[in-house]
């Protein structure tokens, strides 16, 4: 009877203040409907009174966790799932608590690095390839238009970093955390390059390197399963696409210390990553950012992009070209829920109920997240510091030239 009366008392409160079109269907067969929206566009299942505690403290964290958990069950659009539960999240939160976590530092090693790879990235090929492009681009595309399909806006944000970074034929490119080799791919085919990628799962490993042998590329292209810390040599230019995400907050000036050791002394590097919005490095909006750590990206820290800057100069590298793609990112990944939504039926063979949830909400929710201006996405293109300036263009005109 208290919990009842409590929700009962929670649930006015929300009619009197949002009305959104959301039914809550409990154990006992009572509804509550939460707006006056017929038929409500999601409908959450509480099969047993333990699991209002998650609905009545709904952080986007306790809403993420009852449904991956299977503490309720939701039924609607993967999409507005994501909006109404945000809704609750504003509603229940102070306004001070959007990035309230406290800002921390993890600890980074090698091994917890890889094993924080595999978790994310060796699902399964197949299970990527249901809602990723055909060429397995797992990133921010580039929509230059902004109504190109998805694979023609992987290819031309591929072919945005690989002008914007000047490749020439016979050119040496790093790709550190090169996916499925789609870069390295276009870097040999289309610009000539001579590649070398490196990554830390084994199944994005073994299908770019058949897909380099099938291609005929192997004499241009290396792939490596291979920490970035142990690359050694020099390079004209060197591409780090989504993949700083994992460093580590604390590890940001080694990292691009290493970068700037490997590259030539009149080199090009590019740095494509998501970045916190919020300027003191907290967590992401209303919890998200607590989700996202325990279930999806382990040991995964954003940084504003004034952190970044600072580091990249503290690791030996001038930024000469900051690009935001927030808006890139969030059609991007609202495309990537879309397909995830559209295959469901092939994608829950291949994984556990738990995971399929995860990443469900997790696809929609980065998409509501770039909406929302809570994450961010920055390409930053450098060169070392304490250089003549001479090789750089005078304008960015080269950039966008056919």
């Amino acid at each position: 009877m208290f919990w009842e009366k409590r929700l009962g008392s929670w649930a006015d409160t929300i009619r009197g203040e949002s009305a959104l079109p959301l039914r809550l269907v409990l154990w006992n067969g009572q509804q509550l409907d939460l707006g006056d929206q017929m038929p409500p566009k999601v409908t959450v299942k509480v099969p047993h009174v333990s699991a209002l505690s998650y609905l009545l403290t709904p952080s986007l964290f306790n809403l993420g966790k009852a449904y991956v958990e299977g503490k309720i069950e939701v039924e609607g659009r993967a999409r507005e799932i994501i909006s109404i539960g945000s809704a609750l999240a504003k509603h229940a939160l102070k306004p001070e608590g959007r990035f309230a976590r406290v800002v921390h530092s993890l600890h980074h090693t090698k091994k917890k690095d890889e094993e924080a790879i595999r978790y994310h990235y060796d699902v399964s090929n197949e299970f990527y390839s249901n809602w990723l492009d055909e060429n397995m681009v797992y990133s921010c595309a580039y929509f230059e238009n902004g109504d190109e399909d998805l694979a023609t806006a992987q290819l031309k944000k591929i072919d945005h970093i690989l002008t914007k970074i000047q490749v020439r034929p016979g050119h040496t490119l790093l790709d550190i955390g090169c996916g499925w080799g789609a870069l390295v791919i276009r870097a040999a085919q289309k610009f000539g390059a001579k590649c070398v990628g490196v990554t830390l799962s084994q199944n994005q490993y073994d299908l770019a390197r058949e897909r380099i042998m099938k291609l005929g590329l192997s004499d241009r292209i290396d792939i490596r399963i291979q920490d970035y810390r142990d690359v050694t040599g020099s390079f004209d230019r060197i591409t780090s696409v989504g993949m700083f995400e994992h460093v580590g907050a604390k590890h940001l000036p080694e990292y691009f210390r290493k970068i700037c050791s490997l590259l030539a002394d009149d080199g090009i590097v590019m740095n494509h990553g998501i970045t916190t919005t919020d300027p003191k490095n907290g967590s992401t909006a209303y919890g998200a950012g607590d989700f996202i750590e325990e279930y999806v990206f382990p040991y995964g820290e954003l940084e504003h992009i004034g952190t970044v800057l600072t580091t990249m100069q503290e690791g030996g590298l001038e930024a000469y070209d900051v690009e935001n793609l927030r808006r890139h990112y969030a059609k991007t990944c609202g495309i990537w829920a879309d397909n995830y939504e559209a295959h469901a039926d092939d994608i829950k063979p291949m994984v556990d109920d738990r995971r399929f949830r995860i990443w469900r909400v997790y696809l929609a929710g980065c998409a509501y997240a770039f909406a929302q201006d809570w994450v961010s996405l920055y390409q930053v293109v450098c060169t070392k510091a304490d250089r003549e300036p001479t090789l750089l263009p005078w304008s960015r005109r080269f950039m966008y030239s056919s």
